[in-house]
């Protein structure tokens, strides 16, 4: 992939530098003007244990909000990156041209990030399914699922729970004989 530079537009070079920029990128990943309505939004959600993240996804300029603050300011710092996973697999340039707003709620820490990471990947694929096209839906689910399944298919694994006569799920107490 290219690097593509930003240069300040000026009016009358404005037409050479699309044309530069069209033929930098390849066709299929380039939106057309127009073909995405105003209101166009979907709505997603990823589950990890008991926390479960809600992304809304619309026409927007490339913006990922978890609970009101910056998807850059999520905490803890060395989690964040599982948080960015989708973002960088499938690249900045898909996510120019949606916003994101994303709510969790329950779990720890690091089921929340597993949630968000989930909710942004399902997100971005049925916004594209929906919105776009169905070529680049199929591209972006292939990339997504050859790293790593769960960021679109939830973990069904929940934690046992307690029995009587131990101290845990499956542990026992000790017994004697004698």
């Amino acid at each position: 992939m290219q690097r593509i530079r930003a240069f300040p537009l000026i009016p009358s070079a404005a037409s050479s530098l699309f044309s530069l920029f069209s033929s930098l990128v390849p066709a299929n990943t380039m939106a057309t003007e127009g073909a995405i309505p105003d209101g166009a939004s979907v709505q997603c959600f990823g589950r990890k244990k008991t926390a479960v993240a809600v992304t809304h996804c619309k026409k927007g300029r490339g913006l990922i909000k978890v609970n009101g603050s910056p998807i850059e300011l999520v905490k803890p710092e060395i989690l964040r990156y599982k948080a960015f996973e989708p973002i960088l697999l499938v690249g900045r340039n898909r996510f120019a041209e949606v916003d994101m707003r994303i709510r969790v709620r329950g779990g720890g820490k690091t089921s929340q990030i597993y949630a968000i990471r989930q909710s942004i990947a399902k997100a971005l694929v049925a916004y594209f399914q929906k919105y776009v096209d169905e070529q680049q839906k199929k591209e972006i689910k292939d990339i997504l699922v050859r790293y790593d399944r769960t960021l679109l298919v939830a973990d069904p694994r929940r934690c046992e729970p307690k029995k009587f006569g131990g101290r845990g799920a499956r542990a026992r107490f000790q017994k004697s004989y004698r």
